[in-house]
C-alpha cells in the first residue's frame, strides 16, 4: 500500500512542479506582450510542448497568470483556524492575511507587476474575483468551526468573510496606485479599522 501513496505523492510533486513553471512562463510572456496579445498556443510555444499538454496542466490563459494566487484561499483559512479562539472574528480574518502580506513583502516588485496585470486586465480582475468569491463559504465555515459553534455558517460569518477580502481589495488597489510605496499591512489595517464592528 505505501508505495502506490509515494508513487500518486511523487506524481503529484512532478505535476505541482510542471504546472508552476508552465504558468511562470506564460505569465514572463504576458507580461511582456500584453495578455491580448498573447494566445494560448503562444504559450505553449514559449514554454516549448504542445498546446494540448499546455492546456492539460493550466486549463486556461486566465490560469496561467491567476495560479499565483491559487492556494490564497486556502492559506488564508489555515492561518484562520490556527488564530486563538479567544479572539474576535474580525481581528483573525485581519491577521490570518498576514499570509498573503508575506508575498507582498518578499517580493514587492513581481507582487506589484501582477496585482497590476490583474487589475489592468477585465478578463483576469473577472476571473480573479470569481475566484476570490470562492474563498468566502471557506473562511465563513471556517469563522464558525473555530468558535466551535452547533450551528453551521451564519449570515454574519458570512458577512464578515466578504467585508475581510473586500478590504484586502480595497489595501490592494491604494497600494498598487501608490506604485507599492505605501505600506500595504498598514494600508490593510486601516481598511479594517474602517469597519471595525
Amino acid at each position: 500500500m505505501t508505495p502506490a501513496v509515494t508513487r500518486t505523492s511523487t506524481r503529484d510533486i512532478a505535476r505541482k512542479a510542471v504546472r508552476a513553471e508552465l504558468a511562470q512562463v506564460a505569465f514572463d510572456l504576458v507580461r511582456r506582450e500584453g495578455y491580448e496579445n498573447v494566445t494560448v498556443n503562444d504559450l505553449a510555444t514559449a514554454a516549448n510542448v504542445s498546446r494540448s499538454t499546455f492546456l492539460r496542466y493550466i486549463g486556461s490563459k486566465e490560469e496561467a497568470v491567476l495560479s499565483a494566487f491559487a492556494a490564497h484561499g486556502e492559506q488564508v483559512a489555515e492561518a484562520l483556524r490556527a488564530r486563538p479562539a479567544t479572539e474576535d472574528d474580525w481581528t483573525a480574518l485581519r491577521r490570518a492575511l498576514d499570509t498573503l502580506m508575506e508575498r507582498y513583502r518578499q517580493d514587492p516588485q513581481s507582487a506589484l507587476v501582477i496585482t497590476r496585470l490583474v487589475q489592468d486586465t477585465p478578463a483576469l480582475c473577472a476571473r480573479h474575483l470569481e475566484k476570490q468569491k470562492g474563498w468566502r463559504p471557506t473562511l465563513a465555515r471556517t469563522l464558525a468551526e473555530r468558535t466551535g459553534e452547533a450551528e453551521p455558517t451564519t449570515l454574519a460569518h458570512a458577512a464578515r468573510a466578504a467585508a475581510a477580502l473586500e478590504c484586502l481589495d480595497v489595501a490592494l488597489d491604494h497600494w498598487t496606485a501608490s506604485d507599492g510605496r505605501l505600506d500595504l499591512p498598514g494600508l490593510l489595517d486601516e481598511a479594517f479599522a474602517a469597519l471595525a464592528f
